[in-house]
């Protein structure tokens, strides 16, 4: 019965710990959308200056328009899907990262207007979002890199810390009495009274 209670209250801590926190995918779009939609605007601003005959300055939007539009439409794609797929299925894993990366990819082969380039453009994006995620969002490393808050909270809650660091925190006295805490108090009162006190010990050795 103690080995069942153990293991089903092992159990609940690691539920706690794994609790899934939901994205709010409408905010994360956005934020997608305008980062992206910047950068198209960069780069064909950029086309733009590059031309060797003057086209104007409205030129960086009429024909532009398809590099901000995909630069805009791509990553908002991946951020919404990505994100839908994982509050869905309550779980922060690769596949939500492959499924946005084929929306994202099939969204970059849409102008080209062939199914295979789509298809072909999705599988590719999503196999590697996927993997990159697995990956811990690193190139070098299967190890997922934590947030420095979590980092500290771990090593906080996992070190012990020496007592005489404990006490000149939280002070002694209220039953905390480190070695030397009598003659301590004999200095404090006499400092406070003016007059030598020998307190006397509320245990039962001090009290015969």
């Amino acid at each position: 019965m103690e080995r069942r209670h153990s293991a089903e209250g092992h159990e609940a801590h690691h539920e706690g710990e794994n609790v899934y926190k939901p994205f709010d995918t409408l905010n994360d779009s956005a934020k997608a959308g305008l980062v992206g939609g910047a950068s198209g605007l960069f780069i064909a601003s950029i086309r733009n200056a590059l031309a060797k005959r003057n086209i104007g300055a409205l030129s960086v939007f009429t024909r532009g328009a398809p590099i901000i539009g995909l630069a805009t439409a791509a990553p908002t794609a991946y951020v919404f899907f990505s994100r839908s797929a994982m509050n869905l299925r309550e779980k922060d894993d690769a596949w939500g990262a492959a499924f946005g990366g084929f929306m994202m990819g099939a969204v970059l082969g849409l102008p080209s207007r062939r199914m295979p380039v789509v298809m072909g453009l999705g599988a590719g994006i999503a196999t590697f979002q996927g993997l990159f995620y697995y990956l811990g969002g690193r190139y070098d490393s299967f190890k997922k890199e934590e947030d420095e808050f979590e980092r500290k909270e771990t090593i906080r809650r996992t070190t012990r810390l020496p007592i005489e660091q404990t006490i000149s925190e939280i002070g002694e006295g209220r039953g905390i009495r480190p070695p030397g805490y009598d003659e301590r108090r004999v200095e404090r009162l006499k400092e406070k009274y003016g007059v030598d006190i020998n307190p006397v010990s509320a245990t039962i050795e001090g009290s015969q």
